[in-house]
């Protein structure tokens, strides 16, 4: 196990690595990063089901996320939520359709391109989607009760920001 030497402790003449484990040759604040985002990664991709089953009994985990984008940006063209969602132009179609068989979102005809159509929830797909919205929400108001709000805000904002840097 290579030794790691902080700013500020007694190392005998060795140069400050400022929190580098030199064994690794990676940086403490990236490793700590790295545990943190899977456990999150792990426990929201849990909760994803969770909130699927929630929806419909039979709603896919990964289908949750289009729901999310259609009741945040309202209708959209199916290519518009593959490339929202990091998917190809097939698993779009089968989750699309999955979602449709479930009475969760419908197709209409895009009146900018009679060519397109645009995939929109349903009535039935909007409230069933917000009522469990709505409940993580609360769920997340409970978590963070002892959290100021500011501290909050911040954290959003640099979800958000960690967001916009992997779509680059």
């Amino acid at each position: 196990m290579g030794a790691e030497v902080h700013e500020g402790e007694n190392n005998g003449g060795v140069g400050v690595n400022r929190g580098v484990d030199v064994s690794r040759g990676v940086d403490r604040e990236f490793l700590s990063l790295e545990r943190e985002l899977s456990l999150l990664l792990r426990r929201a991709r849990a909760s994803s089901g969770e909130m699927a089953r929630q929806v419909h009994p039979d709603l896919e985990p990964a289908a949750y996320g289009l729901l999310v984008c259609l009741d945040d940006s309202g209708p959209q063209r199916a290519t518009d939520l593959a490339a929202y969602i990091g998917v190809g132009k097939a698993t779009m179609s089968r989750q699309l359709r999955a979602l449709e068989e479930l009475g969760l979102v419908a197709r209409e005809p895009d009146p900018a391109d009679g060519r397109a159509w645009l995939v929109h929830l349903t009535e039935e797909g909007g409230t069933r989607f917000r009522t469990v919205r709505a409940a993580r929400r609360e769920r997340y108001v409970r978590q963070l009760a002892g959290w100021d709000r500011v501290e909050v805000a911040e954290l959003a904002r640099l979800l958000r920001q960690l967001n916009a840097s992997a779509e680059a």
